[in-house]
């Protein structure tokens, strides 16, 4: 049975004074069904509920203020579900309404639940509309126009496909709205080979992603094994077309990782408070020897953490660091600056509870 996550940017939701595209969401709900009703598992993530807001409240352009941003969110989520809601029910569907936040998705146990929630919906064969709870969002309204929370809710559903609908064909060659020579790339399978292109942050007036924020997103999914594809969600046919394997857009071929799904969280999903600094030796151990990190190895330390908090890791070079690894680290920031550099033995006798590792190789991610 395959399971499939499909996203609509808010391009697709909303024109750009905010009117929804009525005709473009029942075309979608259309194919929502047609996967329903063939046995298969589907889940929606959906952007759009700033700009229902804004729609509703006669704003002329997207605020940027988070209150607002929040303020507009509140207004526009409960009418845009509704429409969801009522379009899913009139093809014989029942629709449940997710909202989550980052913070549901980095604190591990929060992560757990939101996955047991949205595996046992699909149990019971409803179709869950999950959207950012904008509201309660502490930083900034910054999934990437949910972009982010499509790749994660597919990790966390264990999805085959991630289709993600925007309002452009796929991934081009440049900018398809700057530059007329642009071509299509049909199938990504080296992410490597990407850093070349200059993928763009351009986005819609309702929006706060764009096609680098794909990218990424595609690049988490495939890592969990998610094949994705970026297509044109408003050209009739297109999203169809992927469903039935056909192509369309850009495909994003599935990887093999090797990482479990607790370190495809650390990597992913749990945010890093700070950084660590290690010596070649340290580097060459984590790269090659599935090893723990130990205070001897640290160079230097950056930012404040306390113990627990995840932490980037980065190998010191002759100009500059680069990052090698994630992990969560034992030790705060100001207990691991007492100790960089030294021993087992010379940190026992000035932490003498501390473990042995700075960060355990069960608790790190190489890449």
């Amino acid at each position: 049975m395959r399971r499939t996550v499909i996203k609509l940017g808010s391009s697709i939701v909303a024109e750009d004074d905010g009117e929804l595209r009525g005709e473009t969401l029942e075309r979608i709900c259309d194919a929502v069904a047609a996967l329903h009703s063939a046995g298969e598992e589907v889940v929606v993530v959906s952007s759009g509920a700033i700009a229902r807001g804004m729609r509703v409240l006669g704003l002329s352009e997207r605020p940027a203020a988070i209150d607002e941003l929040q303020a507009a969110s509140a207004v526009g989520q409960g009418k845009l579900y509704r429409v969801y809601d009522e379009l899913l029910r009139e093809r014989g569907m029942t629709s449940a309404q997710v909202l989550l936040t980052i913070g549901d998705l980095s604190a591990r146990t929060h992560y757990l639940n939101a996955r047991q929630t949205l595996r046992k919906l699909l149990d019971w064969r409803a179709v869950a509309v999950v959207n950012e709870n904008d509201t309660t969002a502490t930083d900034e309204i910054s999934f990437g126009d949910n972009d982010f929370l499509a790749a994660q809710v597919a990790m966390l559903v264990g999805a085959d496909l991630l289709v993600l609908l925007t309002n452009i064909d796929g991934l081009h060659s440049a900018d398809p709205h700057i530059d007329s020579a642009a071509s299509l790339i049909e199938e990504v399978i080296d992410f490597g080979a990407l850093q070349e292109l200059e993928i763009g942050h351009t986005t819609s007036a309702l929006g706060s992603g764009g096609m680098r924020s794909k990218v990424v997103a595609a690049d988490m999914a495939t890592a969990a094994g998610v094949t994705t594809v970026i297509c044109n969600g408003l050209r009739a046919g297109a999203l169809e077309t992927v469903l039935d394997g056909g192509r369309e857009g850009t495909r994003f071929a599935p990887r093999a990782s090797g990482h479990s799904s607790f370190k495809l969280w650390l990597k992913y999903a749990k945010p890093a408070h700070g950084k660590l600094v290690i010596d070649v030796g340290a580097a060459r151990a984590l790269r090659e020897g599935n090893a723990s990190l130990l205070p001897v190895g640290v160079v230097s330390v950056e930012g404040e953490f306390d113990a627990g908090d995840a932490v980037e890791i980065a190998g010191e070079t002759q100009a500059e660091t680069e990052a090698i690894a994630k992990g969560i680290c034992n030790y705060s920031a100001q207990e691991l600056r007492r100790v960089i550099g030294m021993k087992t033995e010379a940190v026992r006798g000035i932490l003498p509870h501390a473990t042995d590792e700075a960060v355990h190789r069960d608790y790190l991610v190489v890449g």
